[in-house]
């Protein structure tokens, strides 16, 4: 299944109330790369749908966050979005979140997304021209590089501002006519330079929603090219499948193993890199059998372990 994101303007028709003479057909338009309640509802849905078709699900991420109006929150807003994060969690199938060239994903819109909703089942992947952060670079600089801060970078950095504070401090309290007039060379090299830092504030701040520093962060696992995302995700989704196959009869054979131990135990079988998906999933193809052998050791042992703790129970 796929899930993709209409960046274009598009228009809400409400059709009149029958029932009602005097109401009217509403057209409303609604913002390209926004979740709405409509919108919300119908994403969750689609996901359950995915679900119980048994299908690995792809998504397209690119939003910069739910609306947030009050026609929206009386139109139950939070309810819908919080639906989807509901689908993903209970998701028993590989989901892979994609950043589109040039896409980005912001706001609440990360935050009903996030891998950590179903670890075991999402994977995040980016563009490395696309962007991700809950806040945009312009917000971040508003509260992270106000114009205090501005300032006092201003004065630790420029070097006429360093000569003029100098100037300042070496002006005699009693003239205050000249300390005015370095006052007044200082506020106007300072206006020079708001556009200049507040340009390289954002720059600064963008930075850290490239792909690049996601990756480094953790929240992605791969940086993958639009050109070649086609066969990385077909090699890596016919992967997931058989491995998870694998995994759910590993957890079958023994009851106490969960899905990062008994991934563990796949891990220590294959011989190939791990990060690559192509060759894993040749290494599956072609030891089958011995995977397969693997799992009737770890069923074995578990019948072992079981039957050894009833004998200790009845000796006791």
């Amino acid at each position: 299944g796929a899930i993709a994101v209409k960046p274009r303007l598009v228009e809400r028709f409400a059709p009149a109330d029958p029932a009602d003479p005097n109401s009217r057909e509403a057209i409303q338009p609604q913002a390209g790369q926004v979740l709405f309640p409509d919108s919300s509802y119908k994403t969750a849905q689609a996901l359950r749908d995915f679900n119980n078709e048994g299908l690995p699900v792809m998504i397209f991420a690119n939003w910069r966050g739910f609306s947030g109006g009050s026609r929206d929150m009386s139109g139950e807003i939070l309810k819908f979005g919080s639906m989807i994060v509901d689908a993903l969690r209970e998701y028993n199938h590989p989901i892979y979140i994609y950043f589109p060239p040039f896409g980005e994903l912001r706001g609440g819109s990360w935050v009903v997304v996030d891998p950590t909703i179903n670890e075991e089942k999402m994977t995040m992947f980016s563009d490395p021209d696309a962007r991700g952060g809950i806040l945009e670079p312009a917000g971040i600089v508003e509260i992270k590089f106000r114009l205090a801060d501005q300032l006092k970078a201003m004065h630790r950095i420029d070097p006429q501002l360093q000569m003029l504070d100098a100037e300042l401090e070496a002006t005699d309290d009693t003239d205050q006519d000249a300390q005015e007039a370095i006052k007044e060379q200082i506020a106007a090299r300072e206006d020079l330079l708001k556009p200049v830092y507040l340009q390289a504030a954002t720059e600064f701040a963008d930075l850290h929603d490239k792909t690049g520093r996601m990756k480094a962060k953790g929240v992605i696992k791969d940086s993958v090219p639009w050109a070649r995302s086609r066969e990385y995700f077909f090699y890596l989704a016919k992967r997931r499948i058989a491995q998870d196959n694998y995994i759910s009869q590993l957890k079958a054979a023994d009851s106490s193993l969960d899905y990062n131990r008994a991934l563990n135990v796949l891990k220590s079988l294959c011989t190939v890199d791990w990060e690559d998906n192509h060759a894993v999933l040749d290494f599956y193809s072609a030891n089958h059998a011995a995977i397969i052998s693997k799992i009737n050791e770890v069923k074995v042992a578990a019948i072992k372990a079981q039957i050894d703790a009833l004998q200790k129970q009845l000796g006791e």
